[in-house]
């Protein structure tokens, strides 16, 4: 049973760690050094990325998180998550601490503010069905690298990118109830262990 840690300093980590448990998957709250030590891939959950970020950097957590992922670790982050992985931030409001994993380029809250959120059925790369994705506050991928494969858009923007163990939604699947994005993270983990 793989372990999969949940960054736990703030957002939806109650939402992400049940549907693990749904998947047969064992979550584990990641909040140091030792948590991620401990586990075989990263979920970064929405929430708020400026804070999440410091918070990474006040428990010494960047460097440990990058270390592992250029040796093949797996790393889902949603919303705040991939703004916290992508190489850059447009827009006058940057995000401090990033991670700077994955080569995008996202505005933060480019889809507007919490009134604006909205969901919308995505044809996502892999599935036999539509995902219904829910999109709050949520961060707008405004380009992407030649390494980077987009499995899903909305209005012809990317919203779901991967790249190698690296993984990314603009949207939220852990409120759903729907557990095939999450499902094809846990591949990753697979192919990183084989």
């Amino acid at each position: 049973m793989s372990k999969v840690g949940v960054l736990a300093f703030q957002g939806d980590v109650r939402e992400h760690s049940a549907a693990l448990e749904r998947l047969g998957a064992a979550p584990v709250l990641v909040k140091t050094r030792d948590d991620l030590a401990s586990v075989d891939a990263l979920i970064i959950p929405g929430g708020e990325s400026t804070t999440i970020g410091k918070l990474l950097d006040r428990f010494d957590m960047i460097d440990p998180i990058a270390d592992r992922a250029a040796s093949g670790f797996p790393i889902y982050g949603t919303c705040a998550g991939l703004i916290l992985l992508a190489a850059s931030v447009t827009g006058k409001h940057d995000a401090p601490h990033r991670l700077g994993l994955l080569d995008i380029e996202v505005a933060r809250n480019g889809y507007g503010r919490q009134v604006d959120s909205f969901e919308s059925e995505l044809e996502v790369k892999g599935l036999a069905s539509s995902f219904r994705a829910v999109f709050i506050r949520a961060p707008i991928i405004e380009s992407v690298g030649d390494a980077i494969e987009v499995l899903a858009r909305c209005d012809g923007r990317p919203v779901l990118v991967r790249s190698a163990n690296l993984m990314a939604s603009s949207f939220h699947p852990e409120m759903t109830g729907d557990d095939r994005v999450h499902e094809m993270f846990l591949e990753t983990i697979t192919g990183a262990n084989a």
